[in-house]
C-alpha cells in the first residue's frame, strides 16, 4: 500500500497508463493492485473508484488490445485501393507505425495468453480476424479462393513471425526489402508512385520516432 504520507491524486488513466507500461514491459504477473499502488505512490483504495478489481483491469487492457491492434489491420485491410500492391502497402503502415499497430502490446498480450485459456481464446480470435479481412483484401483484388486465404495467412503469418524471433533492422533496410516482399506476396511490383507514397509514410513516422525519444 502507498505511504500515506505520500499518496498522490490519480486518475483512472493514470491508473490505465501504468498498468498498460507494467504490462508490456514487465508481463501480466506484475499488474497487481499493490504493485501498481506502489509505482503511482497512490493508496489502494484509490484504485477501486475506477476498477472493480484486477480482472477489471486486465479486461480493459485487452480491450483496447483488441480496439487498437486488430482494428487497425482490419480497417487498412479494407481501405479501397486501386491494386493489390497498394492494398499491401496499406497494411504495411501497421508494421512501421506504433501509434497504428502496437507490437510490444501484442507481444505481452500473446505471453499473457500461454497461461490464460481465456485470453488464448481471444488471440485466436484476434488472429482469424485478422487474416479474414487480409483474405478479404485478396479476395476483392482478384484473387480466387483458396489462393487468397493462404496470401493472407502468409502475410500475417511473416510479420508476427518476424516479431516472434525479434528481428530487428534499419528503417533504409526494410525499405530496400519492400518491393521483393511485394512481389512474394502478391506476385507484383508496385508503381513508382505507390511505393514513394509508402516512403513518404515511413518517412514522416521516423521523425515521429524520433522527436519522441528525444
Amino acid at each position: 500500500m502507498g505511504d500515506p504520507a505520500r499518496t498522490v491524486n490519480t486518475s483512472k488513466a493514470d491508473w490505465f497508463a501504468i498498468a498498460l507500461d507494467t504490462l508490456v514491459s514487465e508481463g501480466v504477473e506484475r499488474v497487481k493492485v499493490l504493485t501498481l499502488t506502489e509505482k503511482l505512490g497512490a493508496s489502494r483504495s484509490s484504485f477501486y473508484w475506477f476498477f472493480k478489481n484486477r480482472d477489471d483491469l486486465l479486461a480493459q487492457l485487452l480491450a483496447l488490445w483488441e480496439e487498437k491492434n486488430t482494428a487497425a489491420i482490419v480497417a487498412r485491410a479494407g481501405r479501397p485501393a486501386a491494386s493489390i500492391t497498394a492494398a499491401v502497402l496499406n497494411v504495411f503502415e501497421c508494421w512501421i507505425a506504433t501509434e497504428i499497430f502496437d507490437v510490444h502490446l501484442d507481444q505481452a498480450v500473446r505471453d499473457w495468453a500461454r497461461n490464460d485459456p481465456k485470453v488464448a481464446a481471444a488471440v485466436k480470435a484476434a488472429d482469424d480476424a485478422r487474416v479474414e479481412a487480409l483474405r478479404a483484401m485478396f479476395q476483392a483484388q482478384g484473387y480466387p479462393p483458396g489462393e487468397d486465404f493462404i496470401r493472407a495467412r502468409v502475410l500475417y503469418l511473416t510479420q508476427i513471425g518476424y516479431y516472434a524471433v525479434g528481428a530487428a533492422e534499419k528503417m533504409e533496410t526494410r525499405l530496400a526489402y519492400v518491393q521483393h516482399y511485394l512481389m512474394a506476396l502478391t506476385g507484383r511490383h508496385a508503381s513508382e508512385e505507390e511505393l514513394a507514397r509508402f516512403i513518404a509514410f515511413s518517412e514522416v513516422e521516423a521523425d515521429r520516432t524520433r522527436e519522441e525519444t528525444q
